[in-house]
């Protein structure tokens, strides 16, 4: 046996999505790359480790035991790389979080310094939607998540970190008039959904519906960056979060129609379950957002006032 802790990564990876072409986009490699590498970790063992039925890869028993002493081994390294940064006095261990899909606009601004200052520290975070961010919390798979609309099934705690402004977009092509317009424009417009589980739609939806605004629904799609590329087609408008079109509406790809009673206003939430737990890499954590968080809106968010 000569594998290599990559190929351990790699099978294990495989294992779990059940695919080479998933495994190769979450580990950030090519497709023959990670082929090559799973056909080199077969070639170690008599016995098949997967097996091909139709177009569908299949992980056989024996792969699935090979499975859990790949993660066991991977676990180990991971712990002896933990162990050796605090012997040296660095603060260690993982820290994970599950965050909106618009809140990839936001986050890594504040979680980039605090990496800086603890090398030792791994981050693992997700970005999905509302629904499965919310169901990871409440499986405790991870320490934080951030919201913008805070849940009313779990007991949390929480941070509040900044202001969540939503506005009314439309492509270039839109000629629009002086002065801000009523509700009544949202009849000459298709106006495009996220998906069912988005906090966007959520948001969407209570101001349609407190507002009782008559929309034509043109269509739904499932991320942030899908309804932008939409809009900026000419495909329809739609309800977008101020954070993550600023290059749009810089370049004039897109425009905001004023509105009365627009922006709508939520609140970014770093979350957490009520009583939990916390690791030294996530209790640091929380200690360093309630010290900094003023000065990293200032210094990095200082642009959204501007709208």
């Amino acid at each position: 046996m000569n594998y290599t802790l990559n190929q351990l990564k790699i099978f294990l990876k495989v294992t779990q999505t059940g695919s080479i072409t998933k495994a190769a986009e979450e580990l950030n490699l090519t497709q023959p790359a990670v082929s090559i590498q799973l056909k080199n970790f077969q070639d170690q063992f008599e016995i098949p480790l997967t097996e091909v039925v139709g177009r569908q890869l299949y992980v056989t028993d024996f792969g699935k035991e090979i499975a859990v002493t790949a993660e066991q081994i991977l676990e180990g390294v991971n712990t002896l790389n933990y162990k050796t940064h605090a012997h040296k006095g660095q603060l260690t261990g993982r820290l994970k979080l599950s965050i909106v899909s618009t809140g990839k606009y936001v986050m890594p601004y504040f979680l980039s310094d605090f990496l800086k200052l603890h090398p030792g520290i791994e981050l693992a975070m997700d970005v999905t939607n509302k629904a499965k961010v919310i169901e990871s919390l409440e499986n405790n798979e991870v320490d934080f998540s951030l919201v913008s609309v805070l849940p009313e099934s779990l007991a949390i705690d929480y941070v509040k970190l900044m202001q969540n402004k939503l506005f009314l977009v439309t492509n270039r092509a839109m000629e629009l008039n002086k002065g801000s317009y009523n509700n009544t424009v949202f009849e000459k417009l298709a106006i495009i959904y996220r998906e069912q589980g988005s906090a966007t739609r959520l948001v969407m939806e209570r101001f349609i519906q407190e507002n009782k605004i008559p929309v034509l629904k043109k269509m739904e799609l499932t991320s942030n960056e899908a309804v932008k590329q939409a809009v900026i087609a000419g495909l329809g408008s739609s309800i977008m979060p101020l954070i993550g079109i600023k290059n749009e509406l810089e370049t004039g790809e897109l425009q905001i129609i004023p509105v009365k009673k627009f922006p709508i206003k939520t609140h970014w939430h770093l979350i957490w379950l009520k009583n939990k737990k916390f690791s030294s890499a996530a209790s640091s954590y929380l200690n360093y957002i309630r010290q900094e968080k003023d000065n990293i809106i200032h210094n990095k968010f200082h642009w959204f006032e501007n709208y």
